[in-house]
């Protein structure tokens, strides 16, 4: 649960007295983003941006690109700034979803790291500004687990010593990167044989798999519930050395390969707004603001200013700021095809259904 600012809550009771310095006519921008992945704490970035502009600030989360996509394609809620990440932006532009950026109004873009630019999902850089950045790999429980079987890579993940114990991702794209890189595949193929192998890889590994969590995982984890999960490199801080955090939990990258994921700042094109939406995201690439951030949600930082500020310990963190020799063993991943993204929605589907079946049952699930 994020804590309510000392300087948020006084506004809030302003509000309810019914002094609240908003006006009628004050613009008001929605803004979507990652659960717990705004520095509410040390500037309270948003708070601070209503108090510099007289914007105000309605932010909700969500816990995967998945649920962000479909509330927004349903057209239940509109929103003017979102936080998707890399194949999910391409997909969202590919489909109109996103507005092109005036970046005479984001003039803190300079900051960004040219390594994080160009990419895939943005390749002329007009729909996206990046946020954060980093790894996915596998989070153990260094009481439980055997060092020696790290050396399986993601494979650890179908160990039967290890079964009740293992977490998936909750959603399709990441659990099948993890059995595509498994199988020696990229995460990013089209081949049907490939993903029908990835599903049957998935299926094999269910019965050993306690639960597909999102930040469920953070507690679980934490608590010693289970001893393996797939997850995010920037959520090693909350897991290991967070205030509820638990040290005997390391993390490693499989040496099969892995995503390095950006997740960048875009303005929805059916803003009424945009203006005030690049104003937030100039904001957000501000020095003092994105040093804040990457503080305190601990994911890895494209802002150079802010990296240079950071903590040594911090910045020189193979967890957060991996060497070379990862970073080429990386994808980043791209907007599938919409066949491939079918196919991988059904194969989804069809794993989720699936029931733990004893060995005599004579029927395929």
């Amino acid at each position: 649960m994020k804590r309510l600012s000392l300087l948020l809550a006084a506004c809030l009771l302003i509000c309810l007295l019914g002094g609240c310095a908003f006006s009628s006519d004050t613009v008001t921008l929605n803004v979507f983003n990652w659960g717990e992945y705004i520095d509410d704490e040390i500037l309270d970035v948003n708070a601070l941006f209503e108090e510099e502009t007289g914007i105000r600030i309605n932010y909700k989360t969500y816990e995967s690109n998945e649920s962000m996509y479909t509330l927004l394609e349903s057209g239940a809620a509109e929103y003017d700034v979102v936080i998707p990440s890399d194949y999910m932006i391409g997909k969202m532009i590919q489909e109109g979803m996103l507005a092109k950026l005036n970046f005479d109004n984001i003039p803190n873009y300079k900051y960004i790291d040219e390594a994080y630019k160009n990419l895939a999902y943005d390749p002329q850089n007009e729909y996206s500004v990046p946020y954060t950045w980093g790894t996915v790999g596998i989070f153990y429980n260094k009481k439980y687990v055997n060092e020696a079987d790290l050396a399986q890579g993601w494979d650890i993940l179908w160990n039967e010593k290890y079964e009740g114990k293992i977490y998936m991702f909750d959603n399709a794209r990441d659990s099948f990167a993890v059995a595509l890189k498994k199988l020696g595949y990229s995460m990013n193929t089209t081949d049907p044989a490939h993903w029908q192998a990835a599903y049957d890889a998935l299926a094999e590994q269910k019965p050993l798999v306690q639960g597909y969590f999102m930040d469920q995982v953070f507690q679980k984890m934490t608590n010693e519930e289970g001893w393996l999960a797939p997850y995010y490199s920037g959520d090693g801080a909350n897991m290991i050395t967070g205030d509820d955090g638990n040290e005997n939990i390391g993390y490693f990258v499989p040496d099969q390969g892995t995503n390095l994921f950006v997740d960048a700042m875009c303005v929805l094109a059916n803003t009424k707004h945009q203006k005030e939406a690049e104003m937030y995201i100039n904001f957000m690439c501000r020095t003092d603001v994105a040093t804040a951030n990457a503080e305190y949600i601990c994911y890895s930082t494209p802002h150079t200013e802010a990296l240079d500020r950071l903590d040594p310990e911090v910045s020189g963190d193979p967890m957060f700021y991996p060497g070379e020799d990862v970073i080429a063993n990386t994808e980043v991943f791209i907007t599938l095809p919409d066949d491939t993204i079918k196919l991988q929605k059904d194969l989804w589907i069809k794993l989720k259904c699936l029931r733990d079946r004893p060995s005599w049952w004579p029927f395929p699930n």
